[in-house]
């Protein structure tokens, strides 16, 4: 829990499950483009995470990886990541904006469910699968693009400033 900043090598290719899940007091990561995967939970309850920059070479990223980061404000999502899963980054209280790169084509249940804060989300224009922002209540306007063909249960459950 005193784990305050890390340097990840270039030789790393992986960030496994639960890596650094519960390390409260950690405020700054930075992953090389060697790392291709994220795993299950592998920074959640990371409550001192402001900002996280998701290379490029990263092409997948384990549910609730992000999960319960109440201090991250600032997401840069690769360009290569085809699909957000759930619980993704579920319970971050400070993402107010994010923008989902034209990779993704699926957003699992719950990826974004109590992000209260969030008031702006550009979707990819490749995106067939909408689920996960329930309990995002600050989130007044949203543009489904045309290559969705499903919106899941409970989408956009208890987004009560929903208006557009």
């Amino acid at each position: 829990t005193s784990l305050k900043d890390i340097t990840i090598p270039d030789s790393v290719t992986s960030i496994d499950g639960c890596a650094f899940s519960g390390c409260t007091s950690l405020a700054e990561i930075a992953i090389p483009d060697s790392v291709t995967s994220i795993g299950w939970s592998a920074f959640s309850g990371c409550t001192s995470l402001a900002e996280i920059v998701i290379p490029d070479s990263v092409t997948e990223i384990g549910e609730s990886a992000f999960s319960g980061c109440t201090s991250l404000s600032k997401v840069k999502l690769s360009n290569n990541l085809t699909r957000i899963d759930q619980e993704t980054f579920s319970g971050c209280t400070s993402l107010a904006e994010i923008e989902i790169p034209d990779s993704v084509t699926s957003i699992g249940g719950s990826a974004f469910a109590g992000c209260t804060s969030l008031s702006k989300v550009k979707l990819s224009n490749n995106l067939t699968t909408i689920n996960g922002f329930s309990d995002c209540v600050s989130l007044k306007e949203i543009t489904i693009p045309n290559s969705v063909t499903e919106i899941g249960a409970a989408a956009f459950e208890n987004a009560q400033a929903l208006q557009k």
